[in-house]
């Protein structure tokens, strides 16, 4: 069944709640930080497992709790649609389809916490990253909701830090160059698609995309 709206929380509770953790992130290279207890613990009666690697854990989560219903965000499956994406995201903190649904969730509903889940929608970005702060598709997934809530220069030291971290995966690079242009940074996401580009990066998809918004500029000629 569909969950309940319930009214918006007030914004002052969560206040700077990212920016005080990235901020002790930062002090350390972004390494794992303790979570604000506001967010909870990370210890969970299942998991917490890594979704890009713990994949043969992911079937309880699959078939009772994030099922395609869940993920349209349509109708919960063993309780209400919160609790579901609550439990997939408690198992697997990084969940790269179950942090985007509840992000969208939010969104639609417009609240800072969606019904019957634990945490706010920022929570479960920061609990995804104390995680496993190197999961750079969490990371670039928590910067375009930042942005989206017009907290631009966090959302950019975000991405600076999955720049830093890319090394010479072209697909990084391509997809940091899409949530740049998302976020309004056609610049920046020029400079990725031609990074992605010197690596390698066989799709096209980032190029179009700023051919169409007039943004598109061929890499300047190597020294000869």
């Amino acid at each position: 069944m569909h969950d309940k709206v319930m009214p918006q929380m007030s914004s002052s509770r969560w206040v700077g709640l990212a920016a005080l953790w990235l901020g002790l992130a930062c002090g350390s290279t972004m390494a794992q930080q303790a979570l604000p207890s506001i967010c909870g613990p990370l210890a969970n009666a299942y998991g917490p497992f890594d979704y890009r690697t713990d994949k043969d854990k992911l079937t309880i989560v699959d078939i009772h709790h994030f099922t395609p219903e869940v993920e349209n965000l349509l109708r919960g499956k063993e309780g209400y649609l919160g609790s579901d994406l609550d439990y997939a995201l408690r198992a697997f903190p990084n969940h790269h389809r179950a942090l985007a649904a509840m992000m969208r969730y939010g969104k639609q509903l417009n609240v800072l916490q969606v019904p019957n889940a634990n945490y706010s929608v920022e929570c479960y970005f920061l609990r995804s990253l104390a995680f496993k702060p190197d999961d750079t598709t969490a990371r670039m997934m928590f910067a375009i909701f930042l942005a989206e809530k017009k907290r631009l220069p966090e959302a950019l030291q975000h991405l600076e830090y999955v720049k830093q971290s890319a090394g010479d995966s072209a697909i990084t690079y391509n997809n940091l160059g899409l949530v740049y242009l998302e976020i309004g940074q056609p610049q920046k996401a020029l400079e990725a698609a031609h990074k992605a580009l010197e690596l390698g990066f066989p799709g096209t998809a980032l190029k179009d995309r700023l051919v169409a918004a007039h943004r598109w500029a061929e890499p300047a000629s190597a020294p000869q």
